[in-house]
């Protein structure tokens, strides 16, 4: 799963409620960026889904633990393989709050799965991963998140602690607008870079989610913008949400 969506902002889950979340993503490419953020044709076509999981319970009202994992399906020039992907368990502590404003700090670690672990690793490198997140959120109408014809912004940054590979910085933008009580429109921005070797990525992403009482259904898709040593890749997104 390659970055924080928006049901993972600085915004925690009230005690003893939670959320579910199955996503299939799609990319597809057959150019990359080089080295100097130029785009060029790759050796072959790139063909990567992936089914991921995300789940959140709200211990407190100020702590929400997350659990999230995906199962891979990759193709490109030299691979073939359908592998499990990292799993990662976390927590999010909110540390500041008021009407209409969050600050949220979050501390994770990931055990290596058989698929990719960074972005863009072979199949299966790396061992375990550390994650520290600051997330910072504003709504604007209604009460915080509550309330009709709201919309909310969310910066999140972060800092990724590979084990034997290149850490990484990771900085995600997401803002939402509801619309009445069934649906919400979400533009996102997911960006980041890798130690020493020059790796960088920037991908925007558009979507709508729409709200069948606990249920919820979002389609979207998302597009590479920019980036050194990485697919220039798009494809179509489709989530289930489950509120308890």
């Amino acid at each position: 799963m390659t970055a924080a969506p928006a049901h993972a902002g600085p915004w925690t889950l009230p005690e003893g409620t939670s959320q579910t979340i199955i996503k299939h993503e799609q990319r597809r490419s057959n150019d990359g960026f080089d080295e100097a953020g130029q785009r060029v044709a790759l050796p072959g076509p790139l063909r990567d889904n992936a089914v991921g999981v995300w789940a959140e319970y709200g211990l407190t009202d100020r702590v929400t633990l997350q659990l999230k994992g995906d199962w891979q399906d990759n193709q490109d020039a030299t691979i073939r393989y359908e592998r499990r992907g990292p799993i990662e368990l976390g927590a999010t502590f909110q540390i500041w709050r008021n009407a209409r404003s969050a600050v949220s700090v979050y501390g994770g670690y990931a055990d290596a799965g058989d698929a990719r672990n960074p972005r863009l690793d072979r199949p299966g490198a790396g061992t375990s991963d550390w994650e520290v997140r600051t997330s910072i959120g504003h709504a604007f109408g209604g009460n915080g998140r509550s309330g009709r014809n709201r919309s909310f912004a969310d910066i999140q940054f972060a800092r990724r602690m590979r084990d034997g590979m290149p850490d990484e910085t990771r900085g995600d933008f997401t803002f939402g607008t509801h619309y009445g009580q069934h649906w919400l429109v979400l533009g996102q921005a997911f960006g980041g870079m890798s130690d020493g070797d020059r790796v960088r990525w920037l991908t925007v992403e558009t979507s709508a989610v729409r709200h069948f009482g606990r249920w919820s259904l979002q389609g979207g898709w998302r597009q590479s913008v920019a980036g050194r040593q990485t697919p220039v890749a798009n494809g179509a997104i489709l989530a289930l949400w489950r509120r308890f």
